[in-house]
């Protein structure tokens, strides 16, 4: 008796599997959150801003601190950083390769901006330093697509 062979059989693939560009679900997945994110960051800054510049006695004040800037000065610094993420945000969400780059560096901005303002909002200052820390992680991570 006769062994069959195993391309006989047809067990064996004679189509190469496309090789793997590296990267995990977690950081692809997470880069589509990560656009979202500072879509909705951005907006959420754009009227933290406006508050700021409108009633500046919106937020309490607290005592002497070294990043202590005028409140209408926080609104403005919000209201810009808020419109250029949120404008990242769709980029990314679109699939630019420029708006990963901004959107890391803009990540980094916003992480620095909400240590500054931790003595205003202490709590929506830790959890948006959170979020940047991800969105870094996230467009930094992601090699589904080259970042140049």
């Amino acid at each position: 008796m006769t062994s069959p062979t195993a391309s006989s059989h047809g067990t064996t693939s004679s189509s190469p599997t496309p090789p793997h560009r590296g990267g995990s679900p977690w950081a692809t997945g997470g880069t589509v959150f990560a656009g979202v994110m500072m879509l909705v960051y951005g907006v959420l800054a754009v009227f933290q801003g406006i508050a700021g510049i409108a009633h500046d006695d919106v937020y309490a004040r607290q005592g002497d601190y070294v990043f202590k800037f005028d409140l209408t000065t926080w609104g403005w610094i919000h209201l810009i950083l808020g419109v250029v993420v949120a404008a990242a945000g769709l980029g990314i969400l679109m699939g630019n390769e420029w708006a990963r780059l901004l959107g890391v560096a803009l990540a980094a901005l916003a992480v620095i901006a909400n240590f500054a303002w931790l003595p205003y909002l202490p709590v929506w200052a830790i959890v948006n330093i959170a979020i940047g820390v991800f969105v870094i992680w996230a467009l930094c991570t992601d090699r589904s697509r080259s970042l140049v």
